[in-house]
């Protein structure tokens, strides 16, 4: 089914939508990321987790480093989009590093090497960024240790690619960050498709750590060109088939489209497709949820993140997938303002929707 006329004023919605629903799936999965079912229903009940619990310092429910570098990826295709414009000719993949060496920057306190330390100084980079001037991004949010150490390695500019990889991890932290390729390049759902696995190859070198960051994209960028959550990821599927060593990804991919048309309680179907840990296993316990509650992003979310697994980036996932498809009118307005960076986050959908037009 395909809903007609999406337009560019609607977008507005489905672009924020995106990105605010992945936080918020992140802030609710990030409370529990480390305990197993039974012991989150002990902690809040028999339904678990279904409310962000709000920061007694800040007022607000915190992120994990997936919002944080879903942030930094926005910034690095914008940083593109500009050069680009400016010089007719620009890499998103390497401007996207660069942002990742930001974002390295503020979780350790330096970049892979010197070479890099004009990235710090706004006053010679011809983009300006402004996430170095935000408090909140220096704190750690428990950063995955695969992308910390694959960028502190990535000296003169040698960061994986899907060609030249840097390790053989499939860890879930290239889908996690990836869906700013979906929104921006939403007019060609194949190369957000593209991009987004070579931005996740930048840390991730095993397929399907980022051939799921590449359909995760393609979804959300399928969804942004009015397609519903089921003939995204079909769509999805039939790109991923033209990119080598894709069968684990599409196998696990096609099961969660199967298990969502089963009578299968919920909660099992989850626990079939694994926990999130790896790449693969994220995406699909995002989509099945995504798949199953469609048209209620509570319902998703909370199925999402109430699991014995990496709760934070499966509610990511789901966030940004059912976000997209129903725009910020779909999300409660007392999670919006209640979710850490929200301001933030509002400003760099709108302007990643500023960038396609």
């Amino acid at each position: 089914m395909k809903e007609e006329g999406i337009s560019m004023k609607n977008n507005n919605s489905h672009f924020r939508g995106c990105l605010l629903g992945g936080a918020i799936g992140d802030a609710l999965g990030y409370t529990v990321e480390f305990m197993g079912i039974e012991q989150i229903k002990r902690r809040f009940g028999i339904d678990g987790i279904t409310d962000l619990l709000c920061d007694k310092t800040s007022g607000k429910a915190i992120i994990s480093d997936d919002t944080q570098m879903t942030i930094f990826t926005a910034d690095g295709i914008l940083w593109a989009d500009m050069r680009g414009r400016e010089r007719g000719i620009c890499s998103y993949p390497a401007c996207v590093f660069y942002s990742y060496q930001r974002w390295l920057y503020t979780q350790t306190g330096r970049l892979a090497n010197k070479e890099y330390h004009w990235l710090l100084d706004n006053k010679s980079v011809d983009y300006k960024s402004e996430l170095l001037n935000i408090k909140e991004l220096f704190v750690r949010r428990a950063p995955g240790n695969t992308c910390l150490s694959a960028l502190s390695g990535s000296m003169n500019q040698q960061y994986g690619t899907m060609e030249n990889r840097i390790n053989n991890s499939k860890g879930c932290g290239g889908v996690m960050r990836v869906a700013p390729s979906g929104l921006y390049f939403h007019k060609s759902p194949e190369v957000a498709f593209k991009i987004a696995a070579e931005c996740a190859a930048i840390t991730h070198g095993h397929p399907s750590g980022y051939l799921s960051a590449g359909v995760l994209a393609c979804i959300i960028a399928e969804i942004i060109n009015g397609n519903d959550v089921k003939q995204a990821a079909i769509n999805a599927a039939n790109i991923l088939k033209t990119y080598a060593e894709h069968k684990e990804c599409l196998d696990i991919l096609q099961r969660a489209m199967n298990l969502s048309i089963k009578d299968v309680v919920p909660s099992e179907a989850v626990r079939q497709l694994g926990e999130g840990w790896v790449g693969e296993e994220a995406l699909a316990i995002a989509l099945y949820c995504a798949l199953k509650y469609q048209n209620d992003f509570k319902k998703a979310i909370f199925l999402a993140v109430n699991h014995s697994g990496d709760s934070d980036s499966t509610g990511a996932i789901c966030g940004n997938i059912v976000g997209a498809y129903l725009g910020i009118d779909g999300i409660s307005t007392n999670w919006i303002e209640n979710v850490e960076l929200s301001e933030l986050i509002i400003s760099m959908a709108d302007k990643l929707l500023e960038a396609t037009t």
